[in-house]
């Protein structure tokens, strides 16, 4: 298994330690970080979430820059980083830290491109992710990290990312629209 394979299996395998910090109902320390009293879960909920998000970017880089591109990467990249959003989001959802309709924008939005994907897929065409897609999944994370060190403007980052995440979907439909619509 080459190392963007490595990296994406680390982000699949970082997730299910990120839930269960998530989840611990403790008594965590905390720390006053620019007038805001940041818990010690935060801190390392933020840190374990980068680290995923930076596999993202470093698993894609090193497979197109050294050509170890493999049918598991292909395979398993989206699914991990949509798994780590989506699962990130939804939690953030459930505890009313961001609106619930986020999660379902961002959660139809993935169904949408990965029905087109397949889609594609059995037509014998690849679609690459976009600039907007790349520009969803940044804002994403970055929102997460926002609303997970309760900064003052993590909301609209949220939104931001809720709306860069409709946008694309809809790019990402027009884009296909000769594929979905080849026989009606």
């Amino acid at each position: 298994m080459n190392l963007p394979n490595k990296l994406t299996l680390l982000r699949i395998l970082l997730l299910p330690v990120i839930v269960l910090i998530y989840l611990i109902e403790i008594e965590w320390s905390t720390i006053n970080l620019l007038s805001n009293a940041i818990s010690l879960k935060q801190i390392i909920l933020v840190v374990i979430f980068l680290i995923a998000s930076f596999t993202d970017f470093l698993d894609g880089y090193l497979a197109r820059s050294r050509n170890l591109i493999t049918t598991f990467g292909k395979f398993a990249d989206p699914i991990a980083d949509k798994l780590l959003v989506n699962t990130l989001f939804f939690l953030l959802a459930v505890d009313g830290l961001v609106h619930p309709i986020v999660f379902v924008i961002m959660l139809w939005r993935d169904t949408v491109v990965d029905g087109i994907r397949m889609l594609a897929s059995s037509e014998g065409t690849v679609i690459a992710a976009g600039i907007y897609g790349k520009m969803k999944t940044v804002l994403q994370m970055s929102a997460i990290v926002l609303v997970l060190l309760d900064a003052p403007f993590a909301q609209i980052v949220v939104w931001v990312a809720a709306a860069m995440s409709l946008f694309s979907g809809v790019q990402y439909f027009y884009n296909a629209r000769h594929i979905i619509f080849k026989s009606v």
